[in-house]
């Protein structure tokens, strides 16, 4: 069946209120709580601050006690208070993403931080006195809550180098309420509730970003205009938040002794520097390709001298099928009860019992993310789809995360936070198992050009732009200690960034400097960019492995999800026996795209 044999589907679901669910569209959030003053939520934040005063007054007398029975009780404590803040910060989080606006959301989160803060130091002395304990191992072993936590605990030790003495932990977190974090508020609101002059009307950056995927080629170039001209009113101001950042960053590493952003972004990531390399170096091998694609793309168009950025997205062939909610519900369900019916039980759940936040507004955050709520057993997806079938591959990669939160939900509580390199393994291998469907069904030529490019285009911004990502926030971690970067430094680097990402396939008179005003990664996590390259080629990896073994690996892949939290990158991948520091494995997952791009070319051609 092709997707637009989707939109002449009846459907016929039992026990589903179609009025309401079309009318919905938003996400059930009082599940979690009913609001700021809900009787819970004050019982919740008056508990937390029970908990913390009481490991305060724990940790305050740690040195003196018994490690055989002060470890436990302190796994015990941590847990209870990990579970209450995970809750009642993903609420705050979710309400604000849904309305930026929401100043009672930002009061509550930045009271959630000052009252977490308050054991920072008491968290690193108990840290520090866990690296000391002789016979750590002897322990851990001897009790069955410790031995599920021995990678956290080694990881402790290993961990223990940088902590910052006495009350430095407090303080820097303190520190925080006022700095990365507030600048990282700022350039959320800033880039959410901008105005965006729009052919005479006024809208926001997140509807106006959807245009680019929209067939008239003079709307893709006016919503581009648009776009820079939005940035423009508020890019030195989120300038200062990118300053700001990157030199807490910097100093902060300074003070704990890392060598470099990046290389506590790997420590903290439990991933090699070989296994960077080993992934940038293939990459840089097949670049040209990628450039191959965008130039076919350009002529294909009837751009000579390259691909202008606003035509990145342009759709190609004939696929122009707009899916509703439900629609895509049903297509996603069906496709995946072929592949697993955990998974396919999954996702219905997620649309049926609102767990999606749909469509663009005024105030709600751009882009997609999924976050976990353990304390519910459920996820909660944030999106702004407007039907294409781009956005129901947005939506299969945002369930993708909720299936990886399922997969280790029998967790304990400390040990539910996987790194960001395999973070995107569950997400990228979903959009797989949706692309080679869909292109394997594809009705005529027109429909499988519109399918094949669809997913290169997808694949380039996992390569080229986000090579261009980490190539910018490089020259920025390289210059920032020196100097203060206006907006037209930042935006040359960006232009330069991209020149290198993208080469002669992009006309290099039609590019994007203001990248860093809009993209969240670089106001967050510090170099949160290639574990998407690794996510999308180590997915593809696997997916490869999926299609030589059949059923047989859905057990493998399960097990290596659930092993993301509680191993380093090399060693999660060794459950599916593949070495994320040879070279060979990237090459392999990038000439899956190589072909790709030569079938895309081929068909081009005929």
């Amino acid at each position: 069946m092709s997707i637009d044999d989707w939109e002449k589907m009846v459907y016929n679901r039992e026990n589903e209120n179609k009025e309401d669910f079309l009318m919905n569209g938003r996400w059930n959030l009082e599940v979690i709580y009913k609001g700021f003053d809900d009787p819970a939520w004050l019982q919740d934040f008056e508990n937390l601050q029970n908990m913390l005063r009481d490991f305060c007054a724990f940790a305050e007398n740690i040195d003196s006690a018994d490690p055989a029975v002060a470890l436990p009780e302190n796994m015990k404590r941590q847990e209870e208070i990990e579970s209450l803040i995970m809750k009642m910060g993903t609420y705050a989080n979710l309400r604000q993403s849904q309305d930026t606006r929401d100043g009672d959301a930002g009061s509550q989160m930045g009271r959630l931080m000052a009252a977490y803060s308050t054991v920072a130091a008491p968290i690193a002395k108990v840290e520090k006195w866990i690296s000391n304990i002789p016979n750590l191992v002897e322990i851990v072993e001897g009790d069955p809550t410790l031995r599920s936590y021995a990678f956290l605990l080694s990881n402790t030790v290993r961990d223990s180098k940088y902590l910052l003495p006495g009350k430095g932990e407090e303080i820097m977190a303190r520190l925080k309420l006022s700095g990365g974090s507030a600048w990282s508020d700022m350039q959320s609101y800033l880039t959410a509730t901008v105005p965006v002059s729009y052919r005479g009307e006024k809208t926001n950056l997140s509807s106006i970003r959807n245009l680019a995927y929209d067939p008239d080629p003079t709307v893709r170039k006016d919503a581009y205009e648009a776009e820079l001209a939005a940035y423009d009113r508020i890019r030195d101001a989120v300038a200062f938040a990118l300053n700001s950042i990157k030199l807490e960053t910097i100093s902060d590493c300074r003070l704990r002794g890392y060598a470099s952003p990046l290389d506590r972004t790997l420590e903290r990531s439990f991933m090699k520097k070989e296994t960077l390399e080993a992934m940038l170096c293939a990459m840089d091998d097949y670049l040209p390709k990628f450039w191959q694609y965008l130039k076919a793309k350009a002529k294909a168009l009837g751009y000579e001298k390259g691909l202008p950025w606003y035509e990145l997205f342009a759709p190609m062939g004939k696929s122009s099928t707009k899916f509703t909610a439900e629609q895509a519900r049903d297509y996603l369900v069906s496709l995946y009860s072929g592949f697993d019916m955990e998974l396919a039980n999954m996702v219905a759940e997620a649309f049926d019992n609102d767990w999606i936040d749909f469509y663009p507004r005024e105030g709600k955050v751009g882009g997609a993310f999924c976050a976990g709520v353990d304390a519910i057993g459920e996820s909660r997806i944030l999106t702004n789809f407007d039907g294409s079938f781009s956005d129901v591959v947005t939506l299969a990669h945002e369930l993708g995360h909720a299936f990886h939160n399922l997969c280790i939900r029998e967790h304990r509580p400390l040990n539910k936070d996987y790194s960001m390199p395999v973070a995107e393994t569950a997400s990228t291998f979903n959009e797989c198992v949706v692309m080679a469907s869909a292109i394997e069904k594809a009705a005529d030529k027109e429909e499988r050009i519109a399918l094949i490019e669809s997913q290169l285009q997808d694949a380039t911004q996992i390569i080229c732009d986000i090579y261009s990502r980490y190539r910018f926030e490089t020259m920025v971690f390289e210059n920032r200690e020196d100097k203060f970067m206006d907006a037209d430094t930042l935006c040359g680097f960006m232009l330069d960034a991209q020149r290198q990402s993208y080469g002669d396939g992009l006309d290099e008179n039609c590019q994007h400097p203001y990248m860093w005003v809009c993209k969240s990664h670089y106001y967050g996590p510090t170099f949160y960019n290639f574990p998407y390259a690794f996510g999308g080629l180590f997915a593809r990896g696997l997916y490869a492995q999926y299609e030589k073994e059949g059923e047989r690996f859905i057990p493998k892949y399960k097990k290596l999800l659930y092993t993301t939290p509680i191993a380093t990158a090399e060693d999660t991948a060794l459950v599916a026996d593949i070495d994320l520091t040879d070279k060979v494995f990237w090459a392999s997952a990038l000439q899956q795209i190589a072909d790709q791009i030569d079938l895309f070319c081929q068909l081009l051609e005929e």
